[in-house]
């Protein structure tokens, strides 16, 4: 007997373990419901007067539970926001049915939820409505405060943003009305049709998830950009769109191409190209001269005429002329008739290009009589641009050449860029519209920028944008404390590049975890700089040039006196890349280009390209960008927070105290040496002998007379 009881003693100890008298036990719970509901009547009024059909969630959210607890009890520790949601999602549902009434029993007066969910939706429609929005939103901001945090401040956003263009509409629809009420009034029309002009870009603009730029009012009808229809924008906008600005992975919003002007209608007629062809023609056989106008292209204000030699004419025995393969027309003797050719074109703007680079033609360049402007949107939108986007690089649009073409480049490849010409010629459109090409396609986190404007006009607007390090300089003397602190921003990312093994800045951001931004230096005046800094700020910007290059810095310099003093031989050797507008001489243009063509340019935007890629000269009609414009892109940044940025200084590291670290020492001997010989120097004496500038000659002074080795005046 003692022998059989273990076996039939060991499965009544196992009904004893926790989880079987758990099941035991819920088992015995539902079965005692279930009787209760079907035998006693009290239980079941006591159920439907309750809760009524909430029941049905809550025993589903219990039973749930139950059986979380016996077979994973894991799951309630590690999914516990959820299950809070779940309950949450119970009360909903009672609060729900606690407003669904119907014409039987209790639930016409209380509800599908009996008394107790109409005390848990409040009994009144109002405040079920406020608990349940109460619910449905603080319930997922307190369980993922950061994720369900974001997104409602994104749609505060988009509401607020919405409400804006919505009241925008309104005043514009106003505007409207005052414009017809007050039509003979010029100025009030034109006020409030930029107004309209205003509205239209802020409902495309909202389309893009682009904040709303202000627009300034202009006082000159006649330079007023081409009206922005509403219409022409809905159509254009999906192909004006930068495709490639989505690839780039960056946090900050790039502008869209709405924020600039449309392209212009082109339309030139053929008859006045055929007219000045047989006119050509005429001119030169009437001086002995035969060729043969073959190739004609129409840019937007020149049209360049391909000319191809013909043959010699020689009298024959008869009298008449005889032709020979053998007497080509000599290319000099078109060169000789260029005068006749002004004369009977009647314009004294005329260029010869002989020949055409890559072609058997001699070209003729000719003022058009239907000019075109260009528009820098066109030049944003062309494959070539696009493909400079995708590489990294820095593309810049300059205008279209004489056929017509798009004229867009890599600033990272030139690498430099040098921009002279007369006053009123187009470096400052020519620069507003580089600087417009870079906001538009690089964020700040990968370009930043360091604007000098000695002249305070042109680059002050651009003051405010995160791509600049500093504001824009204005003080000539703080440009060359900003050229060391370039130089030693240079050295520090040489030696960034040499831990990581890395040649030039693309192949260091393909490594590195943190990528370095390109810097671009822009210099709008530079006659000013060498005036004042002479030597010292020539030694700097060649440094820069030097060796600026592999570690992402670019420079762009301009001037308006381009004389040997200003655009030195050291520095054109750096700058390889060179932009010629309309000059004064000959004498200027060889100083830009090295050859003569610039002073017969017409002007306002018309240019010599000089790169790496041709060994002459391309001539281009440069791209208009209005201040409108330049104040919408302005504006866009501004209005724009993003993250923060990598802090790039443009001041020098503390010096110490000891002489030897503000002069260098090879200086200093050099300076004790003339000092012993002559005790009466000068600090403009050793900023000559020594070609130094003129801060640094003054603490050579003060050094020297410490020393005892130069008597004071």
């Amino acid at each position: 007997m003692f022998r059989l009881a273990p076996r039939y003693i060991s499965p009544l100890l196992q009904c004893f373990r926790p989880k079987v008298m758990a099941d035991l036990f819920f088992l015995t719970i539902c079965l005692s419901s279930v009787c209760l509901f079907w035998i006693s009547d009290g239980f079941q009024i006591w159920m439907v007067t309750s809760l009524g059909f909430g029941w049905i969630p809550i025993l589903v959210f219990l039973t749930s539970v139950v059986l979380s607890i016996r077979y994973a009890p894991i799951l309630l520790l590690r999914y516990w926001r959820w299950w809070a949601i779940s309950m949450a999602i119970v009360i909903l549902i009672i609060v729900t049915l606690s407003y669904v009434k119907w014409d039987y029993g209790v639930y016409r007066v209380f509800g599908l939820s009996g008394v107790w969910g109409q005390s848990v939706g409040g009994g009144y429609l109002p405040y079920g409505i406020c608990r349940a929005i109460a619910i449905i939103f603080l319930v997922p901001l307190i369980l993922f405060p950061k994720r369900v945090g974001r997104h409602y401040i994104s749609t505060i956003e988009k509401v607020t943003r919405s409400s804006f263009i919505m009241s925008r509409y309104s005043i514009c629809g106003l505007s409207r009305v005052g414009e017809i009420l007050l039509i003979s009034s010029g100025r009030i029309q034109r006020i409030f049709r930029r107004n309209t002009e205003q509205y239209n870009h802020s409902v495309d603009l909202s389309l893009s998830e682009l904040d709303t730029p202000s627009i300034q009012n202009l006082e000159d009808d006649s330079v007023r950009p081409p009206e922005l229809s509403k219409k022409s924008l809905e159509v254009q906008q999906s192909a004006e769109t930068l495709k490639s600005n989505k690839a780039i992975k960056s946090k900050w919003r790039l502008p869209s191409l709405e924020l600039l002007a449309a392209s212009p209608p082109r339309n030139i007629p053929q008859s006045p190209l055929n007219n000045m062809s047989d006119l050509i023609e005429t001119t030169l056989s009437d001086h002995g001269v035969m060729v043969q106008v073959k190739d004609v292209r129409a840019g937007p204000r020149i049209i360049r005429f391909g000319l191809v030699p013909g043959w010699v004419g020689r009298k024959g025995d008869n009298g008449k002329p005889e032709f020979s393969d053998g007497n080509r027309v000599k290319v000099q003797s078109i060169l000789n008739r260029e005068k006749d050719l002004a004369l009977a074109l009647k314009t004294p703007n005329l260029r010869i290009e002989a020949p055409v680079p890559g072609e058997a033609l001699v070209g003729l360049e000719v003022p058009s009589p239907t000019p075109v402007q260009v528009s820098l949107r066109g030049l944003m939108d062309v494959t070539d641009f696009r493909k400079i986007i995708s590489k990294r690089g820095l593309p810049i649009a300059l205008g279209e050449d004489t056929g017509g073409n798009p004229v867009v480049t890599d600033l990272a490849s030139l690498p430099h860029l040098l921009i002279a010409g007369a006053t009123g010629s187009g470096k400052s459109v020519c620069l507003n519209s580089i600087v417009a090409s870079l906001l538009f396609t690089k964020p700040p986190d990968q370009l930043r920028m360091v604007m000098v404007d000695p002249k305070r006009v042109e680059l002050t607007p651009f003051n405010g944008i995160p791509h600049l390090i500093a504001p824009v300089i204005v003080d000539v003397d703080e440009v060359n404390p900003m050229l060391r602190a370039l130089m030693s921003e240079m050295l520090s990312r040489y030696k960034l590049m040499e831990e990581v093994g890395a040649r030039n800045i693309a192949a260091y951001n393909s490594k590195s975890k943190n990528p370095m931004p390109y810097l671009v230096l822009i210099v709008d005046e530079l006659a000013d700089l060498m005036m004042v800094g002479g030597f010292e700020i020539e030694q700097n910007l060649v440094r820069l040039a030097q060796l600026g290059r592999a570690t992402g810095i670019h420079l762009i310099l301009a001037t308006q006196r381009p004389s040997v003093n200003v655009v030195t031989g050291l520095l054109k050797a750096n700058v390889p890349a060179r932009v010629a507008f309309a000059v004064a001489s000959q004498v200027d243009s060889r100083v830009i280009l090295d050859t003569v063509g610039a002073e017969k340019l017409l002007g306002k935007g018309d240019m010599l390209l000089l790169t790496n890629d041709s060994a002459k000269a391309r001539r281009v009609q440069g791209a208009l960008v209005f201040d409108e414009e330049i104040d919408r892109v302005v504006e866009f940044w501004i209005e724009q927070k993003g993250p923060p940025l990598p802090v790039i200084s443009l001041e020098l590291p503390d010096e110490a105290d000891d002489d030897g670290n503000l002069v260098d020492t090879d200086i200093l001997d050099k300076a004790r040496g003339l000092a012993i010989r002559n005790p009466h120097l000068s600090a403009s004496f050793f900023e000559r002998r020594l070609r130094i500038g003129s801060t640094k000659a003054e603490q050579v002074v003060e050094i020297l007379e410490e020393e005892g080795l130069i008597i004071p005046n």
